[in-house]
């Protein structure tokens, strides 16, 4: 595809430069003194004409290559335009036509240059008009009543800036609502600006929340319960920029991807995937899954904590605990203390992809194992953490 408009171009230019030079000729030989120079030899005003179109055809095959490179960088650029950026290039576009029209046709020339220079400036012109209607996108929304121009003059008017107000704007998508933890980050105020529930999240959850099986059908209540919640606490915008032009027939991470374009906004979630594509698509992500490991107690090797063993470990004569915030504790020497509360000491701490483990190992007196005394019954769980020695 590319190579042929590389053709057609070569090939446009190469006739309309001929046409131009066989002109420029034609005006040059019909100048007096040029006539009586080459007098009435038709081999003079021949060899005269073809040097003309030969130079003409030079020098808009140099300018093809030019244009053809500019056009390509457009074009590639073009396909990644939302569809208000389309249309401000095609405005542009159009504007510049006519601009060159206006500019060329007042000229007394030969038809065929008045022609073949209206292709030329008009294709100029478009290319500039283009770009500058691109670099002036910002202000063009102030009085171009486009569907994205809309979405930015309202979320201008909730977030009160006029650079980040439209980054401020927080889409929730189906999971995140499920998980329920954003209801209780929302009433702390760590989440600033407008929250956005598109439809598409809406219809999602009424749809699971229909479902025959027990499980879904609960957790699609506990979603439509959450957003309720949060509609009360803090007045969410729910289908609110639903006009914008997106996929409707696309998935609904897709869906919240596209309205994350158009609306420059942050998308929360806990959906690995969906943070995955809307990282390489260069959204901002705010997941709550690494905001609760981010908020885990820092434990460092050597300091001691107060621990229930819940169960026998993977390796031999391990014990398992589990911190208030789910974080596992392996215990070396714990497998015969099940069910008992231990003081132990962090030995080592593993950061993985699903979170922390902390290794530790039963609080010892004079390097032995301590006894009984350490023992403090079974307990619901959690830990104490204490000074070391």
């Amino acid at each position: 595809m590319v190579r042929f408009i590389k053709i057609a171009n070569l090939l446009v230019f190469s006739i309309i430069g001929g046409i131009l030079g066989k002109a420029v000729g034609d005006w040059y030989l019909a100048i007096p003194a040029v006539a009586r120079l080459l007098g009435p030899s038709d081999q003079h005003r021949l060899v005269t004409s073809v040097g003309f179109i030969l130079l003409g055809i030079i020098v808009t095959i140099y300018l093809s290559n030019l244009v053809t490179r500019q056009l390509m960088v457009l074009g590639e650029a073009v396909e990644e335009f939302s569809t208000t950026q389309k249309l401000e290039v095609l405005l542009g576009v159009m504007l510049g036509a006519v601009f060159a029209t206006i500019l060329v046709l007042p000229w007394p020339l030969h038809p065929t240059i008045k022609l073949c220079l209206w292709l030329l400036l008009g294709l100029a012109f478009a290319y500039l008009g283009a770009r500058l209607f691109l670099s002036m996108k910002e202000d063009i929304f102030l009085f171009w009543p486009s569907a994205g121009a809309v979405a930015k003059a309202q979320a201008q008017a909730i977030g009160g800036g006029k650079e980040h107000s439209r980054e401020r704007i927080k889409i929730l998508d189906t999971n995140v609502i499920i998980d329920g933890r954003i209801a209780d980050i929302c009433r702390t105020g760590f989440i600033e600006g407008p929250i956005y529930v598109p439809g598409c999240v809406l219809e999602e959850l009424h749809h699971i929340a229909d479902s025959a099986e027990p499980l879904k059908r609960a957790r699609g209540r506990r979603g439509l319960d959450i957003l309720n919640q949060l509609q009360k606490d803090l007045k969410l915008l729910v289908r609110t920029y639903d006009h914008l032009p997106v996929d409707s027939n696309g998935e609904v991470d897709h869906r919240l991807v596209q309205y994350a374009k158009q609306l420059q906004a942050a998308i929360i979630t806990n959906d690995f995937n969906l943070n995955k594509v809307a990282e390489l698509e260069g959204i901002t992500v705010l997941n709550v899954n690494e905001l609760a490991n981010a908020l885990k107690p820092v434990v460092l090797p050597g300091e001691e904590m107060s621990v229930t063993l819940i169960r026998e470990g993977k390796e031999i004569n391990q014990g398992v605990a589990y911190l208030e915030d789910g974080t596992m504790v392996v215990v070396e020497g714990g497998r015969r203390r099940i069910g008992e509360t231990l003081d132990v000491t962090v030995t080592s701490v593993l950061q993985t992809v699903a979170g922390k483990m902390i290794f530790a190992e039963v609080r010892s007196q004079n390097g032995e194992e301590e006894g009984a005394s350490n023992v403090r019954g079974s307990g619901s769980g959690g830990w104490q953490r204490r000074k070391g020695r």
